[in-house]
């Protein structure tokens, strides 16, 4: 029965965490948080036991990029903490909600490096460097107020990582005062009339416009391909933006920003709209140089400092993409879209097809086959080599259906723990995790999380028994290959004795019949690609 006499700060949390509409928690008990679990079973929350906080984090990530919700992860203190922090790192570089919940050593321990259980000089400050904000909770009083902050970022400004940390005499506190607030959810800020009138009069005089849209107008897509019609300008997305436009738009060109010819586009282009994106080595690959562009620069983001980094703009507008694109729409309402652009998109298309080698190729005809088995299949990738071919060349027919960690951060092990995120998130879609045998190795107990939960997810590993995207470019470059071949244990055995279906692909046909029984399945099934066998399908 519950105690309505006394109620802790932990008991008092999880029904903050209703009321703000989270209904699932990624994490793993320790002495240290075991308080923030007796008011669970008094909520609808459901609690996620992944193998490892970092596990935690990553299916937080994918929970939170395919349905736009928190999921909130109770971690212990400190190794808790330095676990979940490199998937933190991700989230922030990507601009992903997550809400982290620890514990910390009592208040009247805090810094005093007596030894205490998990105690770290600074929990909070080594968190800061991933999130948002970390907030040591030094009082119950406080939780309304750090939490409303908390969801306000998550709702109005660029999303990222919040950690909040209760001393352990904190969480045990009384909390019997506290009355759960009337949530307000914030909004979003919408774009001076004087930029939209500025920037649509750019647009309208540009005669080589060209549109890049990022993750930040993943949420705008309908207005995107609105404004992309209205211009008759040629449009790119990055590897997050990816499904703003549908498969095969007549003036798209794909996520192909870190190609040649889209470059020389780029530099060539009168004005460049960009929208919700860093445009950071990850999105153009430049890596020892910046983009080049000749033309006038518009650029629209939520988060002001990252208007001015990595290109500056002419035309800056602090603003939520939808808004800002619903405003430009209205404001070209009578203009005339350039014709010639459709014939320049195709010759693009080709020429881009062109330059793909032929191993890129095979990689092109795994996904597409990967991706033909159900309409919207989610692919939630690592860092492999199909992956960056695939970052390139894949077109999904819905936004948030391609996201891997080769953005931002870039983590290996992302995949498996991602996918269990977003397949908990959204049960009846289809979801793969297109994971390396190196990356999985990072993160394969999570095979248990993902049996536990019952879940109907293919996990697709390409097997080259070393870390082959790294072999390459040290070969490139002449370096001597060490510590890149890899021993690979057998991964289907592995499998199997997690409790998963596991097999070997031997064409792409059967690695469709694979994937169709796949999810049908009570559990997960590993699909095993041999790289050898597969560049030549």
């Amino acid at each position: 029965m519950p105690n309505t006499v006394f109620k802790t700060c932990g008991e008092y949390l999880v029904e903050l965490l209703a009321a703000y509409g989270v209904d699932t928690v990624f994490g793993i008990p320790g002495v240290h948080t075991v308080e923030l679990y007796r008011g669970l079973p008094n909520t609808k929350i459901t609690h996620i036991t992944p193998r490892h906080e970092q596990g935690a984090g990553f299916m937080a990530d994918g929970y939170a990029r395919t349905t736009g919700k928190i999921a909130a992860c109770f971690i212990i203190t400190g190794p808790g903490m330095t676990n979940i922090a490199t998937a933190m790192g991700q989230a922030y570089a990507d601009s992903i909600p997550m809400l982290v919940i620890s514990a910390v050593n009592g208040r009247h321990e805090l810094a005093l490096g007596s030894g205490r259980l998990h105690e770290l000089p600074s929990q909070r400050n080594l968190l800061a460097g991933v999130s948002a904000f970390s907030h040591t909770l030094l009082r119950p009083d406080e939780l309304n107020e750090v939490m409303a902050r908390a969801f306000a970022i998550f709702n109005s400004a660029r999303p990222r990582p919040v950690h909040i940390e209760l001393p352990l005499d904190v969480i045990t506190a009384s909390a019997a005062h506290l009355k759960l607030p009337i949530v307000a959810k914030s909004s979003r800020p919408a774009p001076s009339p004087d930029s939209i009138q500025q920037a649509a009069q750019l647009l309208a005089q540009a005669q080589t416009p060209l549109l890049i849209f990022g993750g930040g107008a993943a949420d705008a897509a309908q207005s995107a391909q609105a404004l992309t019609e209205r211009l008759g300008a040629l449009t790119v997305t990055t590897i997050n933006g990816k499904g703003i436009l549908p498969p095969a738009h007549p003036l798209s060109l794909g996520s192909t920003l870190p190609q040649r010819p889209i470059l020389d586009l780029l530099r060539a282009a009168d004005v460049v709209l960009a929208v919700g994106t860093e445009l950071g080595e990850t999105d153009t690959l430049l890596f020892d140089s910046k983009p080049e562009l000749t033309g006038k620069l518009i650029r629209i983001d939520l988060d002001p400092e990252q208007l001015y980094r990595n290109a500056a703009p002419t035309l800056a507008i602090t603003a939520d993409a939808k808004l800002a694109l619903e405003a430009l729409n209205t404001a070209l309402v009578d203009h005339q879209p350039l014709t010639h652009t459709v014939a320049q998109a195709q010759n693009l298309r080709q020429q881009l097809q062109g330059l793909l080698s032929s191993t890129q190729q095979a990689h092109q005809r795994v996904i597409a086959h990967m991706r033909a088995v159900y309409p919207e299949t989610m692919i939630v990738g690592d860092q492999n080599q199909p992956v960056y071919t695939g970052n390139l060349t894949d077109e999904p027919d819905t936004t948030h259906a391609w996201f891997n960690s080769s953005t931002g951060y870039g983590t290996l092990g992302y995949a498996l723990p991602a996918a269990i995120g977003a397949k908990i998130a959204q049960p009846k879609r289809a979801v793969i995790s297109l994971i390396g045998d190196g990356g999985l190795q990072f993160t394969l107990p999570e095979l248990a999380t993902a049996v536990e939960q019952g879940l109907a997810l293919p996990i697709v590993v390409w097997n080259n028994q070393c870390y082959g995207e790294i072999k390459r470019y040290m070969q490139d470059r002449d370096i001597p290959t060490i510590g890149v071949d890899i021993y690979t244990p057998d991964l289907l055995t592995i499998a199997r004795g997690y409790g998963c279906y596991a097999i070997r692909a031997e064409s792409l046909s059967d690695l469709q019949v694979q994937l169709e029984l796949a999810y049908q399945a009570a559990k997960p099934t590993l699909i095993e690609i041999n790289e050898a066998q597969a560049l030549h399908w």
